[in-house]
């Protein structure tokens, strides 16, 4: 099965990524909404996954995108038909650790919306950090090192894209949130964008193909 949110985002993502990088990216929709499908464990799913993006390389930088959203569906779909305490074994212990360096801080993000859609909560990115992330709680510093300059800039969410475009590419390149930082602050700050908001977004990213993916991911998750 796949979640309905998931199956918009798969779309969404692939109709910015097509307007702005690949022509072509929103004819696989359905090809990963088969992925997504599949009646297997998580680690195959994971190969059917990039067994599509290690055929067509021009979509490769949706990839880690992609594991995140394979991931929510998990969480929201597969887990439903195993046991109550599935994530809590030592088969999912090791599917972590084999998966450990895959994906991207969007992950995050998603279930924290997830969380704002059940407890009927409007987001908001200081609710992010503090209530959800706990960057201000002293055995959550690792996530504080790395929403360090999210958490340090969180005034630009009033300031125009084109200031947190400037500021984005300030980031040193070894910033986990990097990759994220643009879209996800242009997200926070208009989460219901116009089509107008979303070319001032677009005109102003540093990837647009990429960031404007990132935006429609988060919005399908609104």
């Amino acid at each position: 099965m796949i979640d309905l949110k998931v199956q918009s985002a798969i779309r969404s993502a692939l109709e910015a990524f097509s307007q702005y990088d690949y022509a072509e990216a929103n004819s696989f929709v359905l090809k990963f909404v088969d992925v997504f499908s599949l009646d297997e464990d998580f680690l195959r799913k994971v190969a059917a996954l990039d067994g599509v993006f290690d055929e067509n390389p021009s979509l490769e930088a949706l990839r880690e995108l992609f594991f995140d959203l394979l991931l929510i569906n998990f969480f929201s779909e597969d887990v439903k038909k195993l046991d109550d305490d599935y994530l809590e074994t030592k088969e999912w212990e090791r599917i972590e650790e084999e998966t450990l360096d895959r994906g991207t801080e969007l992950l995050n993000t998603l279930l924290y919306l997830n969380e704002c859609a059940d407890e009927d909560i409007e987001p908001g990115l200081d609710d992010y950090l503090k209530e959800f992330l706990l960057v201000d709680e002293d055995e959550f510093q690792d996530e504080h090192r790395i929403y360090e300059p999210v958490i340090i800039n969180q005034v630009l969410i009033e300031s125009p894209v084109a200031e947190i475009s400037r500021v984005a590419k300030t980031l040193a390149d070894d910033a986990e949130i990097k990759e994220i930082f643009y879209p996800l602050m242009c997200f926070f700050q208009n989460t219901s964008p116009s089509a107008s908001d979303k070319t001032e977004i677009a005109k102003n990213a540093i990837d647009p193909g990429f960031d404007m993916a990132v935006i429609g991911i988060l919005e399908s998750f609104i």
